[in-house]
């Protein structure tokens, strides 16, 4: 193997690896088959003769390495290559022409392992059927033996109750014969009475036809007496018909008489026919009058109901009004009353008024009275502030003045003096200027 040049052993691995994936293939094929039917055991055998074979291929590539080893040129081992590989080839169609012929089989054993199941099933379900069909079975046959037993049971029951019944039945039967033996002995005895009585009817009977036979002979006279009284009917009938044929003339007669009447009366009903379409038209012109005249009344009635109401109304407003009239009037008086004591009261506000007026013109005069004070008085602080001012500043002067002469003592004094001046005069200005004149307040 390892004198053996590299690419003939490229060449040889594809054919190595089909070998093997056929080998494979076949492997489960066989398992395959083998697990489905236990019938294929001839596949089985082929297949492992199939194996033997390749196994047998395996040892060949031995051999046929160790040929190749005993060749000398590359030529000679190149051609024994390919006739080699053409041998292969044909033994790998083969291989795959009987894998073509297994998979068939496979495909059938598929089906039938398919149809096999499917039957399995179809055989399983009936048999599920069967066996629900023999437990319905089997309980409608507990059913019926326990209605059985129950009929048994009522019938022999009722068979029971028949028995008595005709052991009953029976007694009465035989009561009910006593009885009858008893009436029928009444009866024979009744027979007997009734043969006599029979024979005494007989009797009578034949003295009965014996008066018939009589009265027949009697009824025959009295035929023949009314035999001749029908041929004298026969005659006055005779003498009847010739009298009626006479009568028919007559009746004829008056017919065609009758006939002419009636032709008139007809021409006369015609007339009156005229006459009764014109009374209808005036009937008619006549109703439509008085259905106007109808609905004119209606109308006016109509009218009169509503006007009645109007009036209800109105009347019924009248004595709304007229009380609201004698309510106003009451109002009114109490008004005019009012109205006095108003004018009354008017009269005296109107006095109070002039006086207030009066009072208010007296304040005017005096509040302008005292504004002139108040100007003067004005003019008399200004005048007053003035002079004082003056007199600060002399002070002022005088202390500057005595400070510079005497020292500080003097200051302190001369300092004091005139901030009371100062504070005096603000005072006097304050009491000016916020004392309220008299009477002003007031006035306003």
């Amino acid at each position: 193997m390892n004198n053996i040049p590299a690419g003939i052993l490229k060449l040889l691995d594809p054919v190595l690896n089909g070998l093997k994936m056929s080998v494979l293939i076949l492997k489960c094929q066989c398992l395959v088959i083998a697990g489905f039917t236990a019938t294929y055991v001839a596949g089985i055998l082929l297949v492992m003769e199939e194996l033997s074979s390749l196994l047998l291929i395996g040892k060949e590539v031995l051999l046929l390495m160790q040929a190749l080893n005993t060749l000398s040129t590359p030529e000679e081992k190149l051609a024994a290559l390919c006739k080699k590989y053409a041998d292969l080839l044909e033994e790998s169609r083969n291989v795959q022409k009987q894998m073509k012929i297994l998979q068939k089989k496979q495909a059938q054993v598929v089906k039938e392992k398919v149809h096999l199941q499917s039957e399995h099933s179809k055989a399983i379900l009936a048999r599920s059927k069967l066996e629900s069909l023999c437990r319905e079975l089997q309980r409608h046959n507990k059913t019926l033996k326990e209605e059985n037993i129950q009929q048994a049971r009522e019938e022999e029951e009722r068979r029971k109750e028949a028995t008595a019944h005709f052991q009953i039945t029976l007694n009465e039967i035989q009561a009910q014969l006593e009885q009858h033996d008893i009436h029928n002995a009444k009866l024979r005895q009744e027979n007997i009475e009734l043969g006599e009585k029979l024979k005494k009817l007989i009797e009578q009977y034949a003295l009965r036809e014996e008066h018939i036979d009589k009265v027949f002979k009697h009824k025959e006279l009295q035929q023949q007496l009314v035999d001749a009284k029908l041929q004298q009917t026969t005659q006055l009938i005779k003498e009847a018909e010739e009298k009626h044929q006479r009568e028919r003339e007559f009746l004829l007669k008056e017919a065609t008489e009758s006939r002419h009447k009636c032709e008139q009366m007809k021409q006369q009903e015609a007339q009156l026919k005229q006459q009764l379409s014109l009374y209808m038209d005036k009937f008619e012109e006549f109703q439509t009058t008085m259905a106007k005249s109808n609905e004119l009344f209606t109308t006016f009635r109509q009218e009169m109901e509503k006007m009645t109401k109007k009036i209800k109304k109105l009347e019924k407003e009248t004595i709304v009004w007229r009380t609201k009239w004698e309510n106003n009037n009451k109002a009114l008086l109490q008004m005019a009353e009012e109205k006095t004591v108003r004018d009354k009261e008017y009269k005296g506000f109107q006095i109070k008024l002039e006086r207030l007026e009066k009072l208010c013109r007296a304040l005017q005069t005096e509040r302008n009275e005292l504004n002139e004070k108040v100007e003067v008085l004005k003019e008399q602080v200004s005048l007053r502030e003035a002079d004082v001012d003056l007199a600060v500043q002399v002070l002022q002067s005088c202390t500057l003045n005595s400070h510079e002469e005497l020292g500080s003592p003097t200051d302190t004094e001369a300092g004091i003096q005139p901030s009371v001046e100062s504070h005096a005069a603000s005072r006097s200005e304050k009491t000016v200027s916020t004392s309220p004149v008299p009477g002003t307040e007031s006035v306003d």
